[in-house]
């Protein structure tokens, strides 16, 4: 291991004495009375001391002595814009926790859960990302991922981390765990569900604990987490690890972004509330969500296409909605995306109308004229394409549609946070980050397509 600096080396003791002093019991003053002291003598003299990553580590990747009420903590939420260093932070968090760093734990934990939002994300996030916990592990110390048991497993220790996917909470009832990380909290379809399951796991040892990193969204369970003083807070941005990311990235989106309510959260980890002209809010949209769509008598996917698929571009709002036999419209899927050629935004959308079973392709033909209709009709001529021209501006196109969600006439089964946060964001001048709303676009065809044809919705449209 190479030598620190001084400076470096100070800025540990520091850390450790600090710990020294809120040390909980007379065990954990005298371990970490004991790293303090033997890190004295390494400095004296002038050798490599204990791991790097509390030196190198910002003040908010390391955890808090205390909750924000001065309690011992048994949640620690972390969160940070993108590329700010979260996964980091939790992988250290695990491997100190396994280790059993004496100013981490006062003994090595054994039983670890790790969540994500799928199990495709624990995997290639936290577990085989770069900064993931196979990463920062050294090869002689670094844990066996078995894929076929979601199963890391540290040879050295005997300790055992199992991966979970928060869309199966029900995976969580049963086992037990003394620690646990949970990766994109704000992003769970099942938050509730998938969060409580895992505090009733969390039985194992002395004090159980558990991190949780994500980009801040204003969902229920994140808001209580931050209402919740016993809990422990830290907060960290994009620019606080500039020195890890690409000057492209910064450049590219930081100059782009920044000051916009998008950039509050994916880059300065804020957590941005409803805006306060918009036409939804999260509130409202929370209280008309349900697991699953009740049989649809018709469904309909609607297209906003972009002008160009050049870099840069507008994305092509790609969302399917259906209507039962009450009258009530259920928003089933939004699979929008960017960069994509005609032929790539067309075959896309055809595939989700065939899933669906769909009875209507709705297109809107504004930016691109007949082109639009075309290029679908080309790569699936069995497509039922209904072509849409707006007549009026994306505001007043809207209002209608919000009505019906002010009624109770529209539902959202699942999460769909994209698409969510253009809602929240849009208000008479537009998203507050100057793009083309194109998610938004979409469900406004499609719920139009659906429900307000001769109810008020066709001044706002006209069939081609």
């Amino acid at each position: 291991m190479r030598l620190w600096t001084s400076e470096r080396h100070m800025r540990w003791l520091i850390a450790l004495r600090a710990r020294l002093n809120a040390a909980a019991s007379p065990a954990e003053t005298e371990a970490i009375w004991n790293l303090y002291s033997r890190s004295v003598r390494r400095l004296v003299r002038g050798e490599a001391a204990e791991p790097a990553w509390p030196i190198a580590a910002r003040d908010d990747q390391l955890p808090p002595l205390r909750a924000r009420d001065g309690s011992s903590w048994t949640v620690w939420l972390v969160l940070g814009g993108r590329g700010a260093g979260k996964t980091r932070t939790g992988a250290e968090w695990i491997r100190g926790m396994v280790a059993g760093l004496p100013w981490l734990t006062r003994r090595p934990v054994g039983s670890i859960a790790l969540v994500g939002e799928t199990f495709a994300d624990v995997r290639d996030v936290m577990i085989d990302g770069p900064s993931g916990l196979l990463a920062i592990h050294p090869p002689g110390e670094r844990p066996i991922w078995t894929a076929t048991r979601r199963r890391l497993e540290w040879p050295q220790t005997g300790a055992v981390a199992l991966a979970f996917s928060a869309e199966d909470p029900e995976s969580l009832r049963g086992p037990q765990f003394e620690a646990a990380w949970v990766d994109e909290l704000g992003k769970w379809r099942h938050a509730d569900a998938a969060w409580d399951q895992l505090q009733f796991g969390l039985r194992l040892g002395e004090r159980p604990r558990e991190v949780v990193t994500t980009t801040p969204r204003a969902i229920p369970l994140v808001r209580r987490l931050l209402a919740d003083q016993r809990v422990a807070l830290s907060r960290a941005s994009t620019a606080a690890n500039a020195g890890n990311l690409a000057p492209a990235f910064l450049q590219a989106v930081v100059d782009r972004y920044a000051g916009t309510a998008l950039g509050r959260q994916e880059l300065d980890g804020e957590l941005i509330e409803d805006r306060a002209d918009a036409l939804w809010t999260r509130a409202a949209i929370e209280a008309l969500r349900e697991d699953r769509a009740p049989p649809l008598r018709r469904i309909a996917v609607a297209v906003d296409p972009p002008a160009t698929s050049r870099k840069g571009a507008d994305a092509c709002g790609i969302v399917a909605a259906g209507i039962d036999a009450s009258g009530i419209c259920h928003v089933v899927a939004d699979e929008s995306a960017s960069g994509l050629s005609p032929q790539a935004w067309a075959a896309r959308a055809s595939l989700l109308y065939h899933r669906l079973e769909a009875d209507a392709l709705v297109v809107e033909v504004n930016q691109g004229g007949e082109m639009a209709t075309a290029v679908i009709r080309e790569v699936d001529p069995s497509v039922a394409v209904v072509s849409v021209r707006a007549t009026r501006g994306k505001h007043m196109r809207a209002e209608p549609v919000a009505v019906l969600y002010a009624q109770g006439r529209v539902r959202h089964c699942g999460v769909f946070p994209a698409l969510e946060d253009e809602m929240t964001d849009f208000g008479p001048t537009g998203l507050s980050s100057g793009r083309s709303p194109d998610r938004l676009d979409a469900l406004v065809w499609a719920i139009t397509h659906l429900a307000l044809q001769g109810r008020g919705g066709e001044p706002r449209m006209r069939i081609v």
